[in-house]
């Protein structure tokens, strides 16, 4: 196990009818924006209450937050912010809408050109406005982390960055309010979380037994409760395992001490970026193309996953590792994920432009051995496109 530093300072108040804690957790002197995406959380109420639970608040709001939000959407919210002097930012959905909102926290607060926080990892940021969230879509552990995912679809570009910074101060995690999710947001939300499981934990082993038992236990709660989420989606047990197991598979925990990958992740980002795929889509695609071409580097772990995490225990070494890719994949398309780019109308020839995007992001290097150069990324993609 290598050596590491944990530090997570968000307080997660979870269970049924948590949000009534709000109001012990935002002064009411407080100016807040409530910051959220579509029409469903007016739909489901969730909006009313939390108005009706900040009334002593000065409130203002900004809507419209889209999936991969797009920076030039959210800098008008920087505006607002500034001419109104907000002190409080509260996200209320899922990761796009989280994500929108610690960018918006620490644009507010940066001195130069907010863009220069994307293109430089969040590296220079000083100091952002603090956050808190309302959680309607578990997935991606934004909630719960200093991570931030941004798109600009005006030059076809989407960036991350990490801070310090933005960690929410608090997660409000009732899974009741994520009753109304439409299936194919849920669908999405388990395969996020999976994936993101899948990045910290299919590399090599370097003897870290807490982070790989940890690590499984989430993928396999994720593989049993995905399906019955989709088949009893007000089941409050079911729904309960899930968002937790969502909120603690990206939050710094589980690749601590350990080699990460992420390579799926940052390929991904830029089929969403050119094609606007859904995140959770791009990541179910070129996982299993990673994973088949990668197979060997990976061998133990692989080994370790089909038998811990599918129960894979017959066969030779190499058939056990074409059943826990092929199981990865079936799992995806049984949540009602399609898994290869021509489902999406995507051809190879349209492939260029993404690898492209690889190469002007700097990500020349990608994998845990820093070994998946841009030739191998544009194997990977082109292996993508359809079945062999």
């Amino acid at each position: 196990m290598y050596n590491f530093q944990f530090y997570n300072p968000t307080r997660l108040v979870f269970g049924k009818d948590s949000l009534n804690e709000l109001s012990k957790l935002i002064a009411p002197s407080s100016r807040v924006l409530l910051m959220y995406g579509g029409q469903s959380a007016e739909r489901n109420g969730t909006l009313a209450k939390v108005r009706q639970i900040l009334s002593q608040c000065k409130l203002h709001e900004f809507s419209g937050i889209q999936a991969n939000p797009d920076y030039d959407q959210l800098m008008p919210a920087v505006t607002l912010i500034r001419q109104h002097n907000i002190d409080f930012l509260l996200a209320i959905g899922g990761g796009s809408v989280i994500d929108g909102t610690k960018f918006v926290a620490a644009a507010a607060r940066y001195d130069g050109d907010p863009w220069e926080i994307l293109e430089t990892y969040g590296k220079h940021i000083q100091a952002a406005l603090p956050v808190g969230v309302v959680q309607t879509f578990p997935a991606t552990s934004s909630e719960n982390n200093n991570g931030s995912v941004i798109s600009r679809y005006s030059i076809q570009a989407k960036r991350s960055f990490r801070n310090p910074h933005v960690f929410p101060q608090f997660a409000i995690l009732d899974p009741e309010i994520s009753y109304s999710l439409p299936p194919q947001q849920l669908a999405n939300g388990v395969v996020d979380a999976f994936i993101h499981v899948c990045e910290q934990y299919l590399t090599f082993p370097v003897n870290a037994d807490v982070q790989d038992r940890f690590a499984e236990s989430l993928l396999t709660t994720l593989k049993d409760t995905g399906p019955k989420a989709l088949a009893t989606p007000e089941n409050y047990d079911v729904r309960a395992n899930l968002m937790l197991a969502c909120t603690l598979c990206h939050n710094g925990l589980i690749c601590s001490g350990v080699p990460q990958d992420w390579a799926t992740h940052k390929i991904g980002h830029e089929l969403t970026a050119i094609f606007g795929l859904d995140h959770a889509i791009t990541l179910a695609i070129v996982l299993p193309a990673l994973l088949q071409m990668f197979r060997e580097q990976k061998h133990a772990k692989l080994l370790q996953y089909a038998e811990r995490v599918w129960q894979i225990t017959t066969g030779t070494e190499q058939q056990r590792v074409n059943a826990a890719i092929e199981r990865t994949r079936a799992f995806f398309e049984q949540m009602g994920i399609r898994t290869y780019l021509q489902d999406y109308g995507i051809s190879a020839a349209e492939l260029q432009a993404v690898v492209d995007n690889l190469e002007r992001s700097g990500m020349t290097a990608l994998g845990e051995h820093k070994n998946i150069s841009l030739d191998i990324s544009r194997q990977i993609l082109l292996n993508s496109v359809a079945p062999d």
